[in-house]
């Protein structure tokens, strides 16, 4: 139940600006169930990349909190995503995860579905019963320069802004021919919110990330950095990158579409990409030359991140499971003709950002078990946590949406 002394607009009419969230937004349940309406199902969320799905019936499951959809390549060879809920009695349909098929079975009743989505076969049913009324209810999707997004929504943002104003610096790192060359599931026990405002704050890397704070010059204060910017700003050009700055992100967002945006922060000196001693992992991608010491960072609306260096690029997506669970999905992602065992080592590649997160989970938990205490009061945000304060006001704006 809502907080016994505040409905959820006087909760939001009290949220004091500049700080974190009040204790109902993480711990009540109502509030979460209308998260999962206004929020959740209403916004794009990233599940890979088209390389992953490359012929006609090559599949995967992806699952946010109650719902399911499953994304496949269909016999035309466009990919489409359909609710992973049968028309006859609401089963799962699919169980497996990923896989290749020409049809899909209803494991309850055996109603059968092609790879379009059309209800093939259904035994035994009676009057004037039309299979073609019965075919998977669609998702949205959309793929924007490779990546596949889905909206569990028939009215999502729109993505057009989005595609166009990203497609430069998509250009760069040839988003398009790009391949998944690891993909790992982390299950983190606390509410959903706390797991993306850690990703969207450098405050906690110098105390909590030492592998991360040695490369990335994001753990200095905003107002310290620009100095540490000089030596990748010199290169950038000569290597084949543009300097570019998006800011489209949450209440920045074009009206009626989905957030996005794009910067380019330098690692320190001496490190080229994010590996474990700052040297190449993998071929460089695209076009590009040679290493600037830096890396990208993408957004794709409000759960789904991208960090690209010269040489690799390492997707986050974060959803929640239920009010005290959550997921994070992370993709690396490498040039589509990079060879494994060749050109690069998965455990090498995967190694900062693995490391990483086991880290985050720990730091995410204990944050969760304080943030339920009596003795938990929101406090102000630092000078270093602007993308996370942004983010929880867009929150607060798409909790109000009818």
């Amino acid at each position: 139940m809502l907080d016994e002394t505040k409905t959820l607009d006087e909760l939001i009419a009290s949220h004091k600006p500049g700080h974190a969230l009040d204790q109902p937004f993480y711990t009540d349940p109502e509030i979460y169930d209308l998260e999962i309406e206004r929020v959740v199902t209403q916004n794009w969320i990233l599940v890979g990349h088209q390389s992953e799905l490359p012929e006609p019936g090559d599949f995967k499951v992806f699952n946010v909190a109650n719902e399911s959809a499953i994304i496949v390549r269909g016999s035309d060879g466009e990919l489409k995503a359909f609710a992973n809920v049968c028309r006859h009695r609401g089963s799962l349909v699919c169980l497996v995860s990923e896989g290749k098929t020409n049809k899909f079975s209803c494991p309850y009743h055996g109603w059968t579905y092609d790879i379009d989505g059309n209800l093939i076969a259904a035994r035994s049913m009676i009057g004037d019963f039309d299979k073609s009324d019965y075919s998977l209810n669609k998702v949205s999707l959309e793929v924007i320069h490779g990546l596949v997004l889905i909206c569990f929504s028939d009215s999502p943002p729109g993505v057009e802004s989005a595609r166009r104003d990203l497609a430069e610096p998509m250009a760069i790192f040839d988003f398009e021919n790009l391949k998944v060359a690891a993909h790992k599931s982390y299950d983190i026990d606390a509410n959903w919110k706390l797991a993306i405002e850690n990703y969207q704050e450098c405050y906690h890397c110098a105390t909590a990330h030492p592998e991360y704070a040695l490369m990335h010059t994001l753990m200095v204060d905003n107002r310290k950095r620009a100095p540490l910017q000089t030596h990748m700003l010199d290169k950038m050009e000569a290597c084949g990158i543009k300097e570019i700055d998006i800011d489209k992100i949450d209440l920045n967002a074009p009206p009626g579409e989905m957030g996005y945006g794009y910067s380019r922060t330098a690692l320190f000196e001496g490190y080229l990409t994010g590996s474990k001693d700052g040297k190449p992992v993998a071929p460089l991608l695209g076009n590009i030359s040679d290493y600037d010491g830096g890396g990208s960072d993408f957004v794709f609306g409000g759960f789904s991140f991208l960090l690209v260096y010269s040489d690799h690029a390492v997707a986050y997506v974060f959803t929640p499971t239920d009010m005290r669970n959550c997921k994070c999905d992370i993709y690396w992602m490498v040039r589509a003709d990079a060879q494994e065992g060749k050109d690069y080592d998965v455990d090498e590649l995967t190694w900062l950002w693995d490391v990483t997160t086991h880290a985050d989970k720990k730091i995410i938990v204990d944050n969760w078990k304080g943030v339920q205490s009596r003795y938990y009061k929101p406090g102000p945000f630092s000078n270093m946590e602007n993308a996370e304060r942004m983010w929880t006001e867009w929150i607060l704006q798409q909790l109000q949406r009818d």
